[in-house]
């Protein structure tokens, strides 16, 4: 898990403000201030801020890159166990396995739903058959399972 250095000092010092920020309204309810109803609202959305920032940066997590990969979109997704990558119609022959792993690294396992643990990730193309008729071609299939993060390339 990757965190970002500068969200983490921001909370720490948006967490701060908010501290002293919640001592001044405490003096300002005991000294009945004018503005002692606008403080609250300052205080607690500085210790919003705080908290955001931190979350954050504690679950921030940034992309993978594999050597040889190219960036593709990802077209459907069931939210289980089945990830569709879309190749370019320029893409080379030894380009596509790179590519199916690093879109494979890239997914996130939270929420997904799949019965043995594992999420098929297949890069395809659609190629035109003959004028209005096209067929989609697997280019490149990968496996990972989301219990350990282990990936496998399928031929």
């Amino acid at each position: 898990m990757s965190t970002d250095p500068i969200l983490l000092v921001a909370g720490e010092w948006l967490g701060a403000a908010s501290g002293v920020l919640a001592v001044i309204t405490i003096a300002a309810y005991l000294l009945r201030w004018g503005v002692r109803f606008r403080l609250v609202g300052i205080t607690s959305f500085t210790a919003l801020l705080a908290v955001s920032c931190l979350a954050f940066a504690v679950s921030y997590r940034p992309r993978v890159t594999v050597e040889g990969a190219v960036s593709v979109p990802v077209v459907f997704d069931n939210g289980a166990e089945l990830v569709v990558a879309a190749a370019p119609a320029d893409l080379p022959a030894a380009a596509a396995a790179p590519t199916a792993e690093q879109v494979a690294r890239n997914l996130r396992g939270n929420g997904r739903q799949s019965d043995d643990g594992m999420v098929r990730v297949r890069l395809r193309r659609v190629e035109a058959v003959e004028a209005g008729l096209s067929r989609p071609v697997v280019l490149a299939e990968a496996r990972r399972d989301l219990l350990s993060g282990e990936i496998s390339l399928q031929p």
